[in-house]
């Protein structure tokens, strides 16, 4: 049997194989952002903090555009293994490639000319302001390396492969852990050492994965001829990857005016939301990883014609997530200092972090529902729905309870930390619903 067939075997057993190399990357992947918030957090001040928590910040936006775009390349091209065309996954691969890089290039060109009104708007605190412009300036130089790397890591995951970008982003994260510390700690360079250091490690991380690839004769070549873009299938890559993109940049947005809100708050509340996104990141991993399963092996059960099979695994994948979801809920309940500590010692961030994180967390059990269902609904090419669910979730739900608590509880960082647990729980209610219609219509 071929180990990048999703769709014979014991559901359960493909799927957590498939999906602990998932796990195993994402973890990777999050310590980028979560070992520049600690090495900053142990050998710099709170203003150093703040920067990168806010860099942080924007910088996901691009990260969201770009895994919108990559998951439409998942979908596609575990549609054509399901069906057995290898020849439209090559040219799915090419195009996806070239794409890429045009892309790369915008994204670079548009932070660089607005990061300042950005930064402004988002009322960034004074003391902190021009060392996030320099983290956000050096992390746009490198958005070619965060295309290319993401863009090979979702190639392999249609093509059933998630073992080899678990290793790709392994050696991006060991690189990162080294280089913040001898930019930092040994060379005293600060925010701009850890900007600096997570796009050179995502760099070589690219490099040597083209040329891995080529040493094992890939499905596809990386031969100048076939960079070219089908139009066809770019369209296809359109319609499913951009709502995946603009339900990501919605859902950016609005945890951008959040972080806006918190700002106004002072150092040690904008703090306090960084070092919670970089936890919310962890906590969240199994539902996130599992999502992302879930969509590669919907999308070839789907294109295989077994779409009960597909469902089947949305329960499976579902359960193993929740569990682990609310053993950090736990934690968080019990010990929310312990917590914060693992990014920062500052008594007076602990103290304002403490009722934040514990009303936050119950985000945890929610959301894992919300990105599962989400998973299974994208490898189904239900993309539009998702964008919509994602995008009321955000503009019609989160932004306005953002803007009341904001008002009239801004001082309450226990209350603001329940604006992301409710708006979850309510998006979590109506995907239930779709599913359940969809496949009332099924039968």
């Amino acid at each position: 049997m071929n180990n990048n067939d999703l769709t014979q075997g014991s559901i359960l057993k493909k799927l957590l194989i498939f999906a602990v190399p998932f796990l195993i990357a994402n973890i990777l992947q999050s310590l980028y952002g979560a070992v520049d918030l600690f090495v900053v957090g142990k050998y710099c001040n709170a203003e150093s903090v703040a920067a990168v928590s806010t860099g942080t910040q924007v910088t996901q936006i691009v990260t969201s555009l770009i895994t919108g775009l990559t998951l439409g390349s998942t979908i596609l091209i575990g549609k054509y293994m399901g069906c057995r065309d290898i020849e439209r996954v090559k040219r799915t691969i090419g195009t996806t490639f070239t794409l890429f890089f045009f892309f790369a290039f915008l994204l670079t060109v548009l932070m660089l000319a607005f990061e300042h009104p950005l930064l402004t708007l988002l009322d960034t605190p004074v003391e902190s302001f021009d060392l996030t412009v320099g983290y956000v300036a050096i992390c746009a130089a490198g958005n070619v390396f965060i295309c290319g790397y993401n863009g090979i890591s979702a190639v392999l995951r249609g093509y059933g492969d998630s073992l080899r970008p678990m290793c790709f982003v392994g050696v991006a994260c060991v690189m990162n852990i080294i280089l913040d510390v001898v930019f930092v700690r040994g060379l005293g360079m600060g925010v701009n050492g850890t900007a600096l250091a997570t796009v050179i490690s995502q760099g070589t991380s690219m490099v040597l994965a083209i040329l891995y690839l080529k040493q094992k004769h890939f499905i596809f070549d990386f031969q100048p001829a076939s960079f070219q873009p089908v139009r066809t299938i770019a369209r296809e890559l359109a319609l499913v990857g951009i709502p995946i993109s603009l339900q990501e940049l919605m859902v950016r947005i609005s945890f951008l005016y959040l972080m806006a809100v918190m700002n106004r708050c002072g150092v040690y509340a904008a703090a306090v939301v960084g070092i919670s996104s970089k936890f919310d990141v962890f906590a969240m991993l199994s539902a996130t990883s599992i999502a992302n399963a879930l969509t590669a092996f919907t999308a070839q059960n789907v294109g295989a014609g077994k779409p009960e099979r597909a469902r089947k695994s949305l329960w499976y994948g579902m359960s193993f997530a929740l569990v682990v979801s609310i053993l950090f809920w736990f934690w968080a309940q019990l010990s929310p200092q312990s917590m914060i500590r693992v990014f920062n010692d500052n008594e007076n961030i602990i103290a304002a972090g403490i009722p934040f994180f514990r009303s936050c967390s119950y985000d945890y059990i929610m959301v894992t529902m919300v990105f599962c269902l989400n998973g299974y609904l994208n490898g189904r090419e239900k993309t539009v729905w998702t964008m919509v669910s994602c995008s009321a979730g955000a503009l019609l739900l989160r932004i306005p309870m953002v803007y009341l608590f904001g008002r009239y509880f801004a001082e309450n960082l226990g209350m603001l930390g329940m604006i992301a647990p409710i708006v979850s729980g309510i998006m979590a209610c109506y995907t239930w619903g779709y599913v359940w219609y969809e496949r009332a219509g099924e039968k």
